[in-house]
């Protein structure tokens, strides 16, 4: 099966470990011999996309449960909202191996290995949540991500634009903060949670990169400024206002310019 169709059946697959196992197994696929770029998208393949589990049940975002973690329960619903948002991410990043056609060979091969790490930190946050007693669909969770995935399904410059390096960059500010309170709890379920935590963030770094890479080079091919070209994909789409603090460092690990750094520190 072609890489891209195998991203495709991953995505529609409904069992979180069965999807996970997809993935996976399609980057292990994924040898180095050329990638063919013929167009495979049809009229008609997006039935099921994408393949979701019937629990957690999906509410707002202002409806999901308080998160606290200062308590059990509370530390195990922010470790299922966290597994909830890789969870979305693997679909993400299949959604885009597969979607667009016409793209060189590396985008395919770096949008395929963002998926097998987002499938790798989904288990290692699943395997801990089942540790403190709970599975993923025990709490309710929200669709922020999938939901900006629909709106820039027509339109891969938007894609890279406002799910990677917008919506996803917002997880290497928030993901310290979530530690420094972890820590504060300092249990270990608290700290083996800040450790793995680690590994997703390392991670983060380079898929946010990934979204500065390819909406960069795509605004190049279409004679795009990225900064001017930013503030008209983010206005149409109506994209989350972004708030301070920022983590700076990692933004300018993941690619990041002075430019875009000292845009957001602007009042």
């Amino acid at each position: 099966m072609h890489p891209r169709l195998g991203a495709l059946a991953a995505l529609r697959l409904t069992d979180p470990e069965a999807k996970v196992a997809a993935t996976r197994a399609t980057f292990a696929g994924l040898c180095q011999q050329p990638l063919d770029l013929r167009a495979l998208r049809t009229g008609d393949d997006e039935g099921g996309v994408p393949g979701r589990p019937e629990r957690p049940l999906r509410v707002s975002a202002t409806a999901v449960g308080k998160r606290s973690p200062f308590t059990p329960e509370g530390r195990a619903a922010l470790i299922h909202s966290i597994c909830h948002i890789e969870f979305n991410a693997i679909n993400l990043a299949l959604d885009a191996a597969w979607r667009f056609d016409g793209m060189p060979e590396d985008f395919y091969r770096d949008w395929l290995r963002v998926a097998d790490e987002e499938a790798q930190h989904f288990t290692l946050l699943h395997d801990h949540l089942q540790a403190m007693g709970h599975r993923y669909g025990d709490f309710t969770g929200h669709d922020g991500l999938w939901s900006m995935c629909e709106k820039t399904r027509d339109d891969i410059v938007a894609r890279m634009a406002l799910v990677p390096r917008t919506l996803e960059a917002r997880g290497l500010d928030a993901t310290p903060l979530i530690q420094a309170k972890l820590r504060r709890v300092n249990t270990p379920d608290a700290l083996a949670a800040c450790a793995i935590l680690d590994i997703i963030l390392r991670d983060e770094i380079g898929h946010v990169a990934v979204g500065n890479r390819w909406y960069r080079w795509l605004c190049e091919r279409d004679g795009l400024d990225p900064i001017a070209h930013y503030r008209v994909l983010y206005r149409r789409h109506e994209a989350p206002r972004l708030k301070a603090p920022f983590n700076l460092e990692a933004r300018a690990l993941a690619g990041f310019t002075d430019e875009e750094l000292g845009a957001l520190q602007q009042p």
